[in-house]
């Protein structure tokens, strides 16, 4: 098999250039990128298309490209924690196309499938179905109409895993395992980036989340902060 793995984050994303699309897994902020986004972060690429499920908080996370002006165009579903991605968006500086969250998921792995289209009724009759074509078709005895939308075909993709191997096969954990497979599936680059990097050989197969065929790159990362977007707690019961 190749060895993919590299160094670290920078050597990871030193071709990705101004003007890329790039998506990005993680949910919330559980299973983001930490590092390859601080490489971005430092390296300064800007006019970016970023397609991810959240656009993080003001000051970790995407928040912390739209908050230095990287990003030119986002592509979400949930955008709800981030002052300054509202700010932006208000402004006109941000542009933004939201998207139900089933249909995202699902453009991210027709982009790895090999399907150029998928057809959806999640959006028919609303602001989303405009300027798009739809077709009418019965499934299980209902006539309905359906949305198409195309698959997501972005320049790079940056996914992170618990565990992976030098050959690129992934194992995530909990909720990381959310929209990370499906982001890897469908960048035309995938950069992944773990918390333990083992050799070929060291993880068992029934429990890879990822094949290491949809890998292009593979490093073990640092200093992850793991943050919680909302902690809630429950107050101490009184004795």
């Amino acid at each position: 098999m190749i060895d993919k793995s590299v160094s670290n984050a920078k050597e990871a994303i030193q071709d990705i250039a101004d003007g890329m699309t790039i998506s990005l897994g993680g949910f919330g902020l559980c299973g983001i990128p930490e590092n390859l986004i601080a490489a971005l972060l430092e390296k300064g690429v800007k006019d970016l298309t970023c397609i991810s499920n959240n656009a993080g908080v003001d000051d970790f996370g995407l928040g912390l490209l739209l908050q230095h002006k990287q990003v030119k165009k986002m592509i979400a579903s949930y955008v709800g924690e981030n002052a300054e991605f509202e700010r932006q968006m208000l402004s006109g500086e941000l542009e933004v196309e939201l998207i139900p969250q089933g249909t995202l998921a699902t453009r991210l792995m027709a982009g790895g499938y090999g399907m150029p289209v998928i057809y959806t009724p999640a959006g028919v009759g609303t602001e989303v179905a405009e300027g798009k074509e739809s077709r009418t078709f019965t499934f299980h005895g209902v006539e309905k109409e359906y949305l198409m939308e195309y698959a997501f075909e972005p320049d790079y993709a940056l996914v992170k895993a618990w565990k992976g191997d030098r050959d690129g096969n992934l194992v995530y954990r909990g909720t990381a395992q959310n929209f990370n497979h499906a982001v890897a599936m469908c960048g035309k680059i995938t950069i992944a980036e773990v918390e333990e990097l083992v050799e070929p050989g060291e993880l068992d197969p029934n429990h890879i989340h990822t094949p290491g065929i949809f890998i292009n790159k593979i490093f073990q990362g640092k200093n992850y902060e793991k943050r919680i977007e909302q902690r809630t707690v429950r107050q101490k019961d009184e004795q």
